[in-house]
């Protein structure tokens, strides 16, 4: 262009992009890594339960773990308003981390309210389903007096995997604390990101706690409740100080006690689990 002697300004740059159709685009996780046989007819099946659900008194929830986070002097994406520069360790080593966060997440759909539960180490099936306790103690029972019935929609893999016993023990065991029986389904696998705390709550929190050291689990806490929406989300926040054990083992006679009744064809996805000595 030098020796052509034509010169040209980055907007026009900029506008001829634009006119040709070319933008900053970001990478989307689009392309699903598996297929799973029987997806579109579990996500008509979530539909079709919802809709019922919508129109009774139970509470629909969605449920999910966030990543874990590592408190300390560490660095962290984003950027804040501050008068002077915020530095930080020049590597995330885990060693120079103070101990980590384990956020789960209940998002109420009916009220658009979010619960979260700050764990300490580990993310397990009991862990989860004391949050849910948690949950219900603190707000469920109050806003749901006339339930019978609580839907929870969840992932098929990590700590609440449709294939893990150590799961239903555990949903047996809160069914029977809270005295309600526990509808549950799971999304598809390889279809997290539909489920509707993934995109309505998460991305909320993460926003409210980048750029931020997070020094303490109070700290945190703080962060996490700041979050917010256009649209009202309101966020409550918990610390479980309980260290949870990892590597629990079912034995068959547990599991032959389960109150466990499955639904339609995809019984592994869909069932119920109710208190011990009460019918479905």
């Amino acid at each position: 262009m030098k020796k052509k002697e034509i010169y040209i300004s980055r907007n026009i740059v900029r506008r001829l992009l634009k006119k040709h159709g070319f933008v900053k685009r970001k990478m989307l996780k689009k392309q699903s890594t598996g297929i799973y046989q029987y997806r579109d007819e579990q996500f008509k099946n979530i539909k079709k339960i919802k809709i019922k659900f919508i129109q009774s008194d139970n509470p629909i929830l969605s449920i999910d773990t966030k990543k874990k986070e590592k408190l300390g002097n560490l660095h962290r994406a984003g950027q804040v308003y501050c008068t002077k520069t915020i530095e930080s360790y020049d590597h995330d080593y885990p060693h120079l981390a103070k101990g980590t966060i384990v956020p789960h997440g209940i998002y109420d759909m009916k009220r658009n309210e979010a619960f979260i539960s700050i764990g300490l180490e580990n993310e397990t099936a009991e862990f989860i389903c004391d949050s849910i306790k948690k949950w219900w103690d603190k707000m469920g029972k109050k806003h749901y007096p006339q339930a019978n019935e609580i839907l929870i929609f969840c992932d098929a893999g990590g700590a609440n995997s449709y294939r893990h016993n150590v799961f239903k023990v555990a949903l047996q065991n809160l069914a029977t604390a809270l005295n309600l029986p526990l509808r549950i389904c799971h999304y598809p696998p390889h279809t997290s990101k539909w489920n509707p705390i993934e995109h309505r709550v998460f991305p909320h929190i993460s926003r409210a706690m980048e750029g931020v050291k997070l020094e303490s689990v109070e700290g945190a806490k703080k962060l996490i409740e700041k979050a917010e929406t256009k649209t009202g989300l309101n966020v409550v926040v918990h610390i479980i100080k309980k260290i949870y054990k990892i590597g629990i083992k079912i034995a068959k006679e547990t599991l032959d006690k389960l109150n466990i009744t499955r639904h339609g064809v995809l019984g592994q996805l869909n069932y119920t689990i109710a208190p011990i000595g009460v019918g479905i």
